[in-house]
């Protein structure tokens, strides 16, 4: 046999004499850490496609109906004044746009029985 052909069968009997080791280099802390790395990853991923889903269904759905918001027991003036605004911007948007710039000053905008008597007139 020539030296060529014994360098081959060589290189080709030491080639399927590899074997890998039976723990990985870092030992059990290694493979525990990648691991905790896989299942973090798996649990950002189901995590981010939740959060698309509730934000399409969150999207879809209804929101309350304004009977419903003006009616809460223990809500402030403040939050049930919000509540006729929403109201009135759907039901009268004329009359809105009229408050509108009243709104945001200090003290600015109907007070709350103002507000309830044109929303219940615009019924």
């Amino acid at each position: 046999m020539s030296e060529k052909a014994l360098n081959e069968a060589t290189m080709l009997a030491s080639l399927r004499d590899i074997h890998l080791p039976a723990e990985a280099a870092g030992g059990v802390f290694a493979e525990y850490a990648a691991v905790f790395g896989f299942a973090a990853l798996a649990s950002v991923g189901c995590v981010a496609i939740l959060r698309f889903l509730s934000i399409k269904a969150t999207a879809n759905k209804q929101l309350e109906t304004p009977d419903q918001f003006t009616e809460q027991l223990g809500w402030s003036a403040d939050r049930r004044k919000v509540a006729l605004l929403h109201r009135l911007r759907a039901q009268n948007p004329r009359r809105y746009a009229e408050l509108r710039g009243e709104l945001y000053q200090p003290g600015g905008g109907p007070d709350l029985e103002t507000l309830q008597d044109e929303v219940a007139g615009g019924v």
